[in-house]
């Protein structure tokens, strides 16, 4: 076999670990350590790259991210979700005093739902509005798949077919953006509550 070749297959061979011009490293004092420190104890070549990785690969918190907590009427989480939403700077405003007349932005509110001052659900108020979802409380006009109104729009447009998804505020302020886009501010006109939209 030409020079070339060996000294090339050696070269692989000892820069993985294993070629005969390996030279052992001496094993490293693992008696003041503990697994956290030190969770791998190989000891030169491939093994000592993996385990030296490891060990500054920064912990896994234990904890989950705490959830966010929602207060009636506190609408001050609203414009950092809305932008993300896809909506203007614009319309934050509108959009928030919206949400406050609609749900008191509270998310997990329902048409009819009773809240305490932490956005829990207390109650119901007998109305048969149920259909209403969410931070907007968008009908289920806007997202049953079968309405003749709005042919299912979120649900043809988003793939929400159900209320559920829209209980999440940043999956409501979605759907809201995609009915503005279509209608502009007419499905939260307070004409709807009075009957007298034209």
């Amino acid at each position: 076999m030409p020079y070339i070749i060996k000294t090339i297959i050696a070269f692989a061979l000892y820069a993985i670990g294993f070629g005969v011009y390996h030279v052992p490293q001496p094993r490293p004092d693992m008696t003041s350590t503990t697994p956290i420190d030190a969770p791998y104890d190989a000891v030169g070549g491939f093994g000592q790259y993996i385990a030296d990785l490891y060990r500054f690969v920064p912990p896994v918190p234990s904890t989950l991210a705490p959830q966010p907590v929602y207060k009636h009427g506190d609408c001050s989480f609203m414009p950092k979700l809305a932008l993300q939403a896809g909506w203007s700077v614009h319309d934050l405003k509108q959009l928030r005093d919206i949400a406050s007349r609609e749900s008191g932005c509270c998310p997990a509110r329902a048409g009819g739902d009773i809240v305490d001052k932490n956005c829990n659900i207390v109650g119901h108020d007998g109305s048969d509005h149920r259909s209403d979802s969410g931070l907007m409380q968008i009908n289920g006009v806007h997202w049953q798949p079968d309405h003749s109104q709005y042919h299912g729009l979120i649900c043809k447009r988003m793939g929400i077919c159900t209320q559920q998804p829209l209980f999440d505020p940043l999956t409501n302020l979605k759907a809201a953006r995609l009915l503005y886009e279509h209608a502009g501010w007419s499905p939260w006109s307070i004409c709807h509550r009075d009957k007298t939209c034209k």
